[in-house]
């Protein structure tokens, strides 16, 4: 991908999905690489509990015990598409994706509402 965005607006807290559209994560962070004066490039994303427990506080460290201090990096090239979500070449298992959403699908299924 070689269009420029606006990373906050564009990428950070954006949903993840994987090549068979199923959410399996969000962009909680970015790993960007250039030094003072050198071209910066997004690197990878970098998603789960161990990556914006600290921004999130309470909810943060819920979702770590939960979830376990997963921290997972994928590569920005496999990136398919940019949109109000962000879509990935592969599916989630192939990074490591998911497993918090699959550990708390029983229960979210639970509230009224939550399959719309």
């Amino acid at each position: 991908m070689s269009e420029e965005l606006d990373l906050g607006l564009a990428i950070l807290d954006h949903q993840l999905l994987d090549r068979d559209g199923r959410r399996c994560g969000n962009v909680d962070d970015l790993a960007i690489e250039g030094g003072p004066g050198e071209h910066a490039e997004v690197a990878a994303i970098l998603s789960g509990p161990n990556v914006w427990r600290g921004r999130a506080g309470f909810l943060g460290r819920i979702a770590a015990r939960i979830g376990g201090d997963g921290r997972v990096r994928t590569p920005w090239s496999e990136v398919a598409e940019v949109e109000a979500h962000v879509t990935l070449k592969k599916r989630a298992p192939d990074y490591g994706l998911g497993r918090l959403d699959d550990q708390l699908r029983p229960w979210i299924e639970r509230i009224p509402g939550a399959g719309r």
